[in-house]
């Protein structure tokens, strides 16, 4: 056992109460769910078409990593020997060819993380989506050891057939499956790793986005979120978290025997004593293995190695590295450490032939060096030329390149504590997760209201066509008369130019939002979104957007008819939310709606003359309500505000509550010139999950009502009362769009 060095450097303490550390524990939590059937886990049933993409996918990654791909070709894909995983097709179905494609597996998954999101946000439990990805994990994990049993055995079953008169070819085959055998972990190490990859795409691409959209940076109602980088470990994949190439790749390869000086319990040790001379964590193992799970401290500590002495701090990281660097040399394994790093670079020449340890060990030994060298001089296509340069390069480093290394490895090794930690957290959260493999455990579960169900949407049930609440869309068309005349006095087309412009645009957008029209008039059309029972499709969020798309699209229109010297249209749009279904009468075949939020819309997406006359040009938001009063006189409370509505969004306050359910509205803090001297208004940004994987961005602006002077229009007071806009402004949106980019860098 190495020697744990007696610290000596007194003034190290000194040195550290001038930096700032963190401490990290990774947890997982499935709080408010229910047991399942056995009341020890909990019950999830996983999408059959998912179970059955990931499952031809896995094979095909064990058939090419492995070198089998073409003794494959031509194989019914089996069920895992693993009853983890199997499933009974449903009856009368034909069974599906395994298509196995990268594009459908990330399809079908990234299908249903997103669902399980959606019934986390509906529930109101996050630890829904949790329970979710763990199971997905689960599944995979099993997959990686069930194909590459299958793929074995439907090697050997081939090998059997193929023992004859043409032994050549027996003989070839026998040493590919006999290689398949011997590669196993190397196989199910990359397998796993492109899982991984594929995993953290995912996450990247959609995930992230759907969960800030969903619920914020920070809060899910009254609970912080999960730790959701416990799934973005680079370790999930492996068998304990502890592999050679995986470690030199991405953090740093230790030793792995008894004998070894560097293998992880020793160096766990030595950064114990390091943190302990720092007069930090004390005795207290759980405060210690805290500060190791956060490689932010490594930085904070050392600077990674280079610190900037210009700096107080960065003397006091100089006088700590120095104090570390000893005390890896006195433990005696700062050779080991610096030569970890060398091996990286050799594995592509000499491995798998020669082992990743005995390249590390030969770069510190002289005698495993020679065995090495004599391992390479057995193979004509290896020479021993880049092992010899890194000895020497090895035997040159001197004090600041070694200091560089150590400060390092100090980072590796935190970032590997952390993530070991992480995977301990995953396989015990793993344990309490029961993937139910049969349909009377399943029945048994869905009788009892136990069971977690994580389906793509074709394989859901159909919802129930109740409608349980609507959003209507009034969109009204400023001055349409003027217009009207003045395209008839130059002998043009009235009708051609409205529908052009604005009614068959709009008409496009109805499918990719889930819109309905209810009525067009002359100057308006009026739309609705419903939602039903069972569905969540984000009603009000939906029309947010769609509004903003029929706004920017008459803008664009206004643009090339002003190139033609053609009247522009100006447009005020009203959105209505209505906790509740519609009513209608029938007119013959026809429906008609009766709603109140019908009337609000109208009101909303109403401008009053007086308004623009009012209001001057160029306000930085195309939303206001104010009232006109006599500078001494209270408001008539019978006489409403007065509305101005031009290229704006107004919605009622209902809208405002259910989009506030429905997305997290962060707090956006952008200055935008003022109307009134002391005028005062909160931003709030969100964004909008539509299908595709794609998001909108909104953001709201709350004001309240202000009351002018009837004579000169100057401001007066506020009134107490709100109302709000979906901003149009595209300033506001450049502004809200670099606040966002900051903080994804941030993350």
């Amino acid at each position: 056992m190495a020697r744990i060095p007696v610290i000596r450097f007194g003034k190290l303490a000194d040195h550290a109460r001038q930096l700032t550390l963190t401490s990290y524990a990774p947890s997982i939590s499935l709080e408010g769910l229910v047991r399942g059937v056995d009341n020890v886990r909990h019950d999830v049933f996983l999408s059959q078409r998912l179970c059955d993409e990931a499952r031809a996918y896995v094979n095909g990654l064990i058939t090419r990593h492995g070198n089998v791909a073409d003794l494959a070709i031509g194989r019914p894909l089996q069920q895992p020997n693993n009853r983890l995983l199997m499933r009974k097709p449903e009856r009368g179905a034909a069974p599906a060819a395994p298509k196995g494609t990268l594009v459908e597996f990330k399809r079908l998954l990234t299908e249903l993380l997103v669902e399980a999101l959606n019934r986390a946000k509906t529930e109101n439990n996050v630890a829904i989506d949790v329970l979710a990805r763990l199971a997905v994990v689960k599944l995979l994990r099993a997959e990686l050891a069930g194909q590459f049993s299958e793929v074995l055995e439907r090697c050997r079953t081939l090998l059997k057939s193929a023992e004859g008169p043409h032994q050549e070819k027996a003989i070839a085959m026998r040493e590919r499956v006999s290689s398949l055998q011997v590669a196993k972990k190397t196989i199910l190490r990359r397998a796993g790793q492109e899982l991984f990859e594929n995993l953290r795409d995912i996450e990247k691409q959609t995930l992230v986005r759907m969960r800030r959209s969903l619920f914020g940076d920070t809060k899910f109602g009254d609970l912080n979120l999960p730790d959701y980088d416990v799934f973005l470990n680079r370790l999930i994949f492996t068998e304990d978290g502890r592999d050679d190439y995986v470690n030199a790749e991405h953090y740093v390869m230790m030793g792995n025997y008894d004998r070894d000086p560097d293998r992880f319990s020793t160096i766990r040790e030595v950064v114990i004593a390091f943190l302990q001379s720092l007069g930090v964590g004390g005795e207290d193992d759980s405060a210690l293995d805290g500060l190791m799970s956060a490689p932010e401290n490594a930085q904070e500590l050392v600077a990674g190695g280079n610190p900037d002495e210009s700096t107080p701090q960065g003397k006091a990281q100089r006088a700590l590295l120095s104090g570390w660097v000893e005390m890896l040399q006195d433990s005696g394994v700062m050779d080991f450490v610096a030569a970890s790093y060398e091996t990286v670079v050799l594995l592509s020449e000499y491995s798998p032939t020669i082992n990743a340890q005995q390249l590390k060990n030969a770069l510190v030994s002289r005698q495993e060096c020679s065995r090495v060298e004599s391992l390479i001089a057995e193979h004509t296509r290896l020479s021993a030329d880049n092992l010899n340069a890194a000895v020497r390069r090895l035997a040159g480093m001197r004090g600041q390149e070694r200091a560089k290394i150590a400060g390092r490895f100090l980072g590796d090794f935190m970032r590997y504590h952390r993530d070991l930690r992480r995977l301990e957290a995953l396989n015990s959260a793993l344990d309490s997760v029961n993937i139910i493999s049969n349909d009377k455990l399943r029945e048994l579960s869905s009788l009892n209201h136990l069971l977690y169900e994580f389906l793509i949407k074709e394989e859901q049930k159909p919802s129930q066509d109740r409608i349980v609440h609507h959003v209507v869309i009034k969109a009204d068309v400023r001055d349409s008369t003027k217009v009207t005349r003045a395209l008839c006095e130059r002998d043009l087309n009235p009708a051609s130019y409205f529908s052009l412009n604005f009614y068959d645009p709009v008409n496009k957008l109805l499918a990719k939002y889930g819109a309905s029209k209810v009525f067009l008039e002359g100057d308006a059309v009026i739309l609705a979104l419903m939602e039903r029972e069972g569905e969540r499709r984000f009603a009000v969020s939906r029309a947010c957007v769609l509004a903003r798309e029929m706004v920017d699209i008459v803008r664009a229109y206004n643009q090339e008819s002003q190139k033609d010297g053609l009247p522009m249209l100006e447009l005020g749009v009203g959105i209505a939310y209505h906790d509740a279904a519609p009513m209608y009468l029938m007119d013959g075949e026809t429906r008609i709606m009766i709603s109140e939020a019908l009337n609000e819309s109208d009101r909303l997406s109403s401008c009053s003359k007086k308004a623009r006359h009012v209001l001057p040009s160029g306000a930085p938001f195309n939303v206001y309500r104010f009232q006109l009063i006599q500078a001494s006189a209270q408001p008539d409370p019978d006489e409403p505000p007065l509305a101005y509505n031009i290229g704006g969004i107004q919605l009622n306050v209902a809208a405002f509550a259910q989009l506030q359910r429905e997305i997290s509205l962060q707090p956006l803090n952008i200055i935008m010139p003022p109307l009134w001297t002391g005028e005062t208004f909160n931003l709030y940004s969100g964004l909008v999950p539509l299908d595709g994987g794609l998001f909108h961005r909104l953001v709201i602006r709350e004001a309240k009502i202000a009351q002018i002077a009837a004579t000169n229009f100057s401001l007066q007071r506020w009134s107490e009362v709100c109302y709000y806009e979906v901003c149009t402004n595209p300033a506001v949106y450049q502004f809200a769009g670099e606040a966002a980019a900051a903080a994804a860098g941030i993350n």
